[in-house]
């Protein structure tokens, strides 16, 4: 099974068209043009009935006391998690992949609807939709994809991971609004293959973005 992409080169930088905000020498960041990268797949395994797309950074912040903010660093040595940046499923295998820019090509304040899409693809939300919540002007419900937008004082590079599944199921067995966490317990014991490619992203200056 293969996952390939015309946006991203797996393991080196995340071009900024595809990134949620890009560096700003004024304010740190601002927003970007948050483009859902191209993505294709081949040498599905026999059997394949529909696929699942997910994609997370694995660097985001343990804690956000340091996030952001004036005169501060966040330490390379501070434990990191995972932070969701796009959940799709009930793809066809027989799709001609995913264009550039089908799903999202901005950011949309108060997040996007969901999760119903076009082509009986669903949408799950991201998690967006737990970082803008206390934000009266952005909180809503971020469903699709939403790009990079790493803290501009971090002191590592994210490294943003987008992972394919093969499923002998016709759906994803999930309902309503879900998540990243409810989709992968509930493919559990039905992936037939995966593949993955991984981007980085940076936008702090002092960081080099292909870490």
């Amino acid at each position: 099974m293969q996952l390939s992409s015309d946006s991203i080169t797996d393991g080196q930088p995340i071009p900024a068209e595809f990134a949620f905000c890009v560096p700003d020498p004024e304010a740190h960041v601002r927003l970007g043009a948050n483009r859902n990268p191209h993505l294709a797949w081949s040498e599905l395994p026999p059997g394949t009935r529909s696929l699942v797309l997910i994609c997370h950074d694995s660097d985001a912040p343990s804690r956000g006391d340091d996030v952001n903010q004036e005169g501060r660093q966040i330490p390379a040595e501070l434990p990191r998690v995972d932070f969701t940046h796009w959940v799709l499923v009930d793809l066809r295998p027989d799709r001609n992949g995913i264009a550039a820019g089908e799903f999202c090509s901005q950011v949309t304040a108060r997040g996007k609807p969901g999760p119903e899409g076009p082509d009986g693809i669903r949408h799950g939300i991201n998690s967006y939709t737990d970082w803008f919540a206390g934000d009266e002007e952005m909180a809503g419900d971020y469903y699709g994809y939403d790009g990079p937008c790493p803290p501009w004082n971090d002191s590592i590079v994210h490294h943003y991971h987008f992972t394919l599944y093969a499923l002998d199921l016709l759906r994803c067995p999930v309902a309503g609004r879900f998540d990243r966490d409810q989709t992968r317990a509930a493919i559990r014991g039905h992936v037939l293959a995966q593949a993955t490619i991984v981007g980085t992203y940076g936008v702090n200056p002092k960081v080099s973005r292909s870490g």
